[in-house]
């Protein structure tokens, strides 16, 4: 029963693993939708002239010039003068994919600033140093765009790599500033009276990818020049950790980069904040755009700069959220999208002074243009509980929402007032009329709060205002200075509308318009006046731009309470096989707010909204059809708003069914409370009904997950490796059987040394994040999802484990019997020439260079490794290694099975039965001669307890294979984490490459020495007396080392930096090393210590 249990834990673990694998595999695969408009170009690339004293030759920086007219090269460069901006391709990247921001910062600059809009603007820290600030009205200096080309090299696989891009980066930026000067003094030759304080002093750096990451490491190299980078630009970059934080140079590299700019700002360690007051990186700025949940490549989480530059001087901002765009793309996408890049374009064009023709010198200016220009003030608008000071507006005074004074309406043109009895309000066409509301009568029995959606632009189509009593224009100039009327217009928030409405035949109605912006007024803002007007502009535009096809306007004075629903963890997971349904009648509440507690980051949700009624006659007794068309011709398409702490906006018009997903990154070490929760805002038309389904989506959830926790899984994919050594090696240091891998594994997931073995690193890093920190991460969160990891990451090594048994057996069998044959035809048909061949391999075995190599092939190994992890590659010498585990694990595995059939052999000599079958693990049975059947296997453990010698010598080699397949798979993983390094280095094979890292190869010679000098678990580090130990005191063993590293690798794993796994694992090689060396030392003095049972020998 204990063996059907055990079985049945290993298979059912390796089952869901694998599931869910696939269907992750399968979700990811599938093509990801995007709304973006395709950028076109007529580019040229102009290259510019390298001195023959740079080292990297290999490289080039190029100059972008858009126009389909062929033009002179040294005639453009000698005229150039705009602001340079420097690409930097990323992972894999050309330079040629500059061409989309710089063509459009070309028709950016030809067209000028776009249009003004009137919506609400993002509140800014600094807004009090910056009063009277505006977005310049022109572009008085167009951009230079230049582009280093990489060779397209993977600079997210190799540390290396990254440096020297950073290297080079470092030399463009001063071959860029040199040029200019160039350029100048060729004009200057030729009549020009320029001024050389008109150069630049500056290169503004756009980075995509990793070539943002390589754009802030160029800012702390040390050659840089002072003030050369003070604008830095990246798209879709890793900021945090590597995408793939497997090698650990590339992990130093980032740690090292990170420390730089932490230590370039103030650090109050009270706290744990930066600053920016005094330090040498004040006059640098840093914006972040993630692609968002689409990007697979690099998380939004990994974009982030919080705490590594200041709020004052860094901003990170998603495409879904940003303005214009409300996109979230793929991670090459983000460098051709039409709506970010257009965006973008203008943004750097507007941090120019109109005065000094160069980027703002006040780092406050620069970044306040970034976030006017690219961040929604949606999440502020929906989170924000304080009102807003009311201000006094009159004839002379204006407030903070009033619209421009150009755009003041006459009085003149409003045809009638009318009164609104009704708690909701709707606006059809454009009637130039204005509507009253009583918030006293309207907004009394808790329905206190005030919203208003619409596709009407602020100022030109739609006026909102706040009276205190109820006046005809006549009488304005009467109010005493008490009394005041706030315009709150401005305070509308934009979001993207939808599809536009559909008309099914000439003259019929049209369907409902979908709203371009809401508005919400608190109790607090809307206390102390009796009424709130809407005014609505006559159709003929006041701006002269064509007015929407169809016009709405909704609003409603709701109690918020009553469209608050929560959902808890049980009833999420609940909805995953019966939906969680939701009714909203008629006149429900205009916003309806569902808070989730668990992140949609994590478990996605597929939400559906399907009308019930709209209030019209008879509508009911038609079919669902006719009643959805009926019901898009009064009701406006409903709106989904997602967002949560740690995640930027997502805004899903025309909502009707779609799967929910914020890309946040819950249950993380480090991250605060409240980050694991998603808040989403539904916009229906309280004029119908509805019935919302909600339900969580299975493909959706496992794609999540391993797009989230893959780093995770795989350190903890080495600390389960590690934790299975130190059961095998356990059981040779108490004299015991060493198990087999996969029963090691079962072992560790019985429940007392799960909890054991998974818990207490967890109890630590929390311990560790109250102490340091001051904070916990979310339990509730934190910890099933970190169990969940560690189940998925043993159901992996379970099946690479079972793999790579039956591979070894299969071969090992095959070995066994055509050695068999082979001297089974050797005896039968001897020939001249096969005993010539033999003989000789006889006496080339028995030479003296075959025998020393025989007898030293660790230090055979070793001297091929090592110089190889050190001079070529880490994953070259790792794979030499494994060949070597190979061929010793399927030796002692042969052996094994020899030495039974020579034992089974002995006995159907002894006692033959003919119809005895022996099953095996693997293989049930194998007739060898005459039918007799012979197992390739051991039966039983109880086998090991024969008296035959043969049997004591079989067992004695299974051991060994068990032990030396763990280390096996132990050092495969490891190798395998180096791969992606080993493919950017074979890309590199010709174009000159230089040494490994030293940490890199410094690990990796651990590696070697453990693979060498640890291959049998027969080492006492140290024997500590301690009392209550016996009198031999405390021995500390391999399997304690082995403990300690499973540790440490889950705990680093745990903060998604499997790379320092390969600590632990390197200390343990060294520490095996000097064991054997101190144990052959002693040999000649003290015999070593027998073990009581044949195996250890």
């Amino acid at each position: 029963m204990d063996g059907f249990k055990a079985q049945f834990r290993l298979g059912i673990t390796a089952i869901l693993a694998i599931l869910g694998a696939l269907l992750a595999l399968n979700q990811l695969l599938k093509p990801v939708p995007n709304g973006c408009a395709m950028t076109y170009m007529y580019p040229t690339y102009i290259p510019i002239a390298t001195p023959a004293n740079v080292s990297s030759e290999k490289y080039g920086l190029f100059l972008y010039h858009e126009g389909w007219q062929q033009i002179d090269f040294s005639y453009h460069l000698k005229k150039l003068s705009g602001v340079p901006v420097l690409f930097i391709p990323g992972n894999g990247g050309s330079y040629k994919q500059v061409r989309s921001l710089a063509a459009e910062s070309v028709r950016a600059y030809q067209g000028g600033p776009q249009e003004p809009t009137f919506y609400q603007e993002v509140s800014f820290a600094a807004a009090d140093s910056m009063e009277g600030f505006s977005l310049p009205n022109q572009y008085s200096r167009m951009l230079d765009w230049f582009a280093v080309d990489l060779e397209g090299e993977h600079s997210a696989m190799d540390g290396r790599i990254l440096e020297e891009h950073t290297e080079y980066v470092v030399y463009s930026i001063h071959r860029i500033l040199d040029q200019y000067k160039e350029s100048q003094d060729l004009r200057i030759k030729e009549g020009s009276n320029e001024s050389p304080a008109s150069l630049p002093t500056s290169v503004i750096l756009v980075g995509h990818s990793m070539g943002g990451f390589v754009a802030r490491a160029a800012l702390v190299h040390p050659h840089l020049r002072k003030n050369a980078v003070e604008t830095i630009l990246t798209l879709s970059s890793p900021h945090q950790y590597p995408p793939v934080a497997l090698q650990p140079s590339l992990g130093h590299f980032f740690s090292h980069v990170n420390g730089e700019w932490k230590n370039g700002y103030n650090t109050d360690k009270s706290h744990g904040t930066l600053s920016a007051v005094g330090a040498r990186l004040s006059n640098v700025i840093v914006v972040s755009v993630a692609g968002g949940i689409h990007d697979y490549q690099v998380r939004s989480k990994l974009t982030s700069l919080d705490g590594i530059v200041p709020p004052t001087h860094g901003l990170t901002i998603g495409s879904s959220g940003m303005k214009n765009v409300w996109l979230s793309m793929e991670h090459q996408t983000i460098l051709w999208c039409n709506q970010l890049v257009v965006q973008v374009s203008h943004t750097l064009l507007r941090i120019i002074d109109p005065v000094t023709g160069r980027p703002f010198s006040s780092t406050q200016k620069r970044l306040r243009v970034f976030s006017m220009m690219l961040e929604s003030a949606v999440p502020q608008a929906l989170s924000r509980t304080q009102p807003s000071d009311h201000v006094h507006i009159g004839s002379q005074q204006k407030g903070p929402f009033s619209c421009p004074a150009s755009l003041q309406w006459d009085q003149d043109e409003l045809d009638k007032d009318l009164y609104i009895q009704s708690k909701i309000i709707t606006v059809l066409a454009m009637d130039g009329r204005r509507r009253w509301l009583d918030i006293k009568e309207l907004g009394s029995g808790g329905r206190d709060h005030f919203a208003l959606v619409t596709n009407l632009p602020p100022c030109t189509g739609v006026r909102v205002h706040l009276w205190p009593e109820r006046l005809n224009s006549s009488r304005l100039n009467e109010l005493p200075g008490s009394k005041r009327i706030v315009e709150v217009t401005t305070k509308m928030v934009h979001i993207p509308a939808g599809a536009a409405p559909k008309q099914v035949e000439p003259g019929s109605q049209m369907e409902q318009a979908a709203p371009s912006s809401f508005l919400i007024l608190n109790p607090n803002e809307l206390s102390g006046f009796h009424f709130l007007t809407i005014s609505v502009a006559p159709r003929p535009s006041i701006s002269g731009r064509p007015p929407p096809a169809a016009s709405m306007a909704v609003g409603q004075f709701f109690n918020p309470k009553e469209g608050e629903r929560t959902f808890s963890p049980p009833m999420i997971l609940h909805s995953s096989y019966i939906p969680k349904e939701v009714y909203l009648e008629e006149d429900h509440a205009l916003l309806q707010k569902m808070s989730f507690s668990v992140s949609l980051g994590l478990l996605p949700i597929s939400l559906s909204i399907r009308t019930a009624g709209c209030g019209i006659k008879g509508s009911t007794d038609k079919s669902e059809e006719e009643q959805n068309r009926l019901c898009k011709l009064r009701c406006f398409p409903p709106v989904v708003l997602a967002w949560d702490s740690a995640s930027d906006l997502h805004v899903i018009p025309n909502m009707y069914s779609e799967t929910v997903v914020v890309d946040s990154f819950p249950a993380l070490w480090g991250l605060a409370k409240g980050s694991e929760k998603t808040n989403v805002l539904l916009l229906a038309d309280p004029h119908c009904s509805y019935r919302v389904g909600v339900s969580v989506s299975i493909p959706a959830a496992a794609s999540r997950f391993f797009l989230l926790y893959s780093s995770q899984i795989v350190g903890f994919m080495l600390s389960i490796m590690l934790f299975a050594l130190m059961q095998q090696a356990h059981a040779w240091e108490v004299d015991a059987s060493v198990p087999t891998v996969l029963h090691s594994l079962e072992m560790n997931l019985r429940l007392k040394a799960f909890l054991l073995l998974s818990c207490v690193p967890l109890i630590l890093s929390m311990l560790y994040s109250f102490l340091m920190v001051d904070q916990l991460p979310s339990v509730t969160s934190f910890v099933p999802i970190t169990l969940l990891c560690y189940l998925v990451a043993n159901g992996l090594v379970i099946l690479v484990v079972f793999v790579s048994k039956w591979i070894f057996y299969v071969i090992a069998v095959s070995h066994v019997l055509l050695r068999r044959q082979w001297q089974a035809w050797e005896s039968a048909f001897s020939s001249s020439f096969v005993n010539q061949i033999l003989r000789f391999s006889s006496s080339f075995n028995s030479t003296k260079i075959v025998q020393i190599i025989k007898g030293n092939t660790n230090i055979i190994v070793a001297l091929i490794t090592i110089p190889l992890v050190c001079f070529v590659h880490p994953a070259v010498g790792l794979s030499i290694l494994l060949i070597f585990h190979a061929l010793h694990a399927h030796s002692c595995l042969s052996s094994a099975l020899a030495a039974n059939f020579r034992s089974q052999a002995q006995r159907n000599d002894i006692l033959y039965k003919p119809k005895m079958k022996i099953s095996s693990p693997i293989f049930p049975s194998v007739k060898i001669n005459k039918g007799t059947p012979e197992p390739l296997l051991p039966t039983d453990e109880s086998t090991s307890n024969s008296p035959t010698a043969a049997n004591s010598f079989s067992d004695s080699q299974l051991e060994a294979f068990n032990y030396g397949h763990g280390v096996f798979i132990l050092h495969m993983l490891a190798t395998l984490m180096f791969v992606p390094s080993l493919v950017a280095w074979l890309q590199r094979i010709g174009m000159g490459q230089n040494f490994p890292w030293f940490i890199d190869s410094a690990v990796c010679v651990g590696l070697i020495l453990h693979g060498l000098f640890g291959s049998k678990p027969n080492i006492n580090f140290v024997s500590v007396s301690l009392p209550g130990f016996g009198s031999n005191g405390l021995e500390l063993g391999l399997s304690h080392m082995y403990l300690i590293a499973g540790y440490y690798s889950f705990t680093v794993s745990m903060a998604l930096a499997p790379y320092k796994a390969f600590y632990p694992l390197a200390g343990i090689g060294i520490v095996s090393f000097i064991c054997r060396i101190i144990e052959r030392k002693r040999w000649d003095v003290t015999s070593r210590k027998s073990r009581k049972h044949s195996h250890k020998h």
